[in-house]
């Protein structure tokens, strides 16, 4: 018995659909960074245009991708998400012949070695982040981002009480900063989460014993930043790391400061080009 093919059937209202796929699909995969393998379990969305012709897309294709990723990626690591993103989107468009263009967006947990400090080791935990989108016909770009979560000091707080009390008090924040970069191949997601956390007030660490703590405050009140010193910091810091990217290259600089005195939180973002960053 031939089942029918509802998918390819003409919709009613003939429009084309700029992202249809699946959302939400987890999966472990092996990453090479350096000499180690690493594994991670992304989070992973998986999208193709549609044209106005058809009524569906065949998002069991889509799964089936991810499928062959993971193994191949077992037996044959990736040298970074985006790039294991970039795989995805050239399957999607080998597997949907009537699309012009694949998307594939992939978050993991990622761990990295700290030292607090008085020098106590620690694994940190971060959010690394990837997105390759490529056009049939045309480019194909892939972006490369972290999430790291550290904290901020009230610049203005500090100032008025100085002025009013000679003390050198203000409240903390929790403070996540992103930065995504349009990658060429030369940026690491480890330099990126440095970045991000050196343009805070100060670090954090799920392990702080009392001397640790007293650092780690002392550090924030002698470096108070706004949300918006943050943001301005992670572009100072990409240029002089990057000096050579090209002028078109996309970024995006995204802060949030978790309020301690009030019960909004605070925001600040840039999205621009290396090009427009320079000038």
């Amino acid at each position: 018995m031939v089942l029918p093919d509802v998918q390819s059937w003409k919709p009613n209202a003939t429009f084309k659909l700029t992202r249809v796929g699946i959302k939400g699909i987890k999966k472990p995969v092996c990453i090479r960074r350096g000499n180690r393998v690493i594994n991670l379990i992304p989070c992973m969305d998986l999208f193709v245009d549609l044209p106005a012709s058809r009524k569906g897309s065949d998002l069991s294709r889509n799964a089936e991708v991810i499928e062959e990723i993971v193994d191949t990626s077992v037996r044959q690591p990736y040298e970074g998400l985006e790039d294991l993103c970039e795989e995805i989107v050239n399957k999607l468009l080998e597997r949907h012949e009537y699309a012009n263009c694949a998307e594939a967006v992939a978050v993991a947990e990622y761990f990295l070695e700290r030292t607090t400090p008085n020098g106590k080791k620690t694994l940190e935990p971060y959010k690394i982040m990837a997105r390759t989108i490529k056009e049939r016909k045309g480019r194909t770009r892939k972006f490369i981002g972290v999430e790291v979560i550290g904290m901020t000091a009230c610049p203005c707080a500090m100032e008025n009480i100085k002025r009013a009390y000679k003390e050198k008090y203000t409240h903390n924040q929790r403070n996540i900063a992103t930065l995504i970069i349009e990658n060429d191949g030369s940026i690491d997601a480890d330099d990126l989460i440095c970045i991000a956390e050196k343009a805070m007030s100060s670090p954090t660490y799920e392990i702080l014993k009392r001397t640790d703590e007293m650092e780690v405050v002392k550090e924030a009140h002698e470096n108070p930043k706004f949300v918006e010193d943050v943001v301005r910091d992670m572009l100072k810091m990409i240029l002089e790391k990057y000096p050579n990217l090209p002028d078109d290259t996309v970024v995006v600089a995204r802060s949030e400061s978790l309020e301690s005195i009030h019960k909004h939180n605070a925001f600040a973002e840039r999205k621009t080009t290396i090009g427009e960053l320079k000038r």
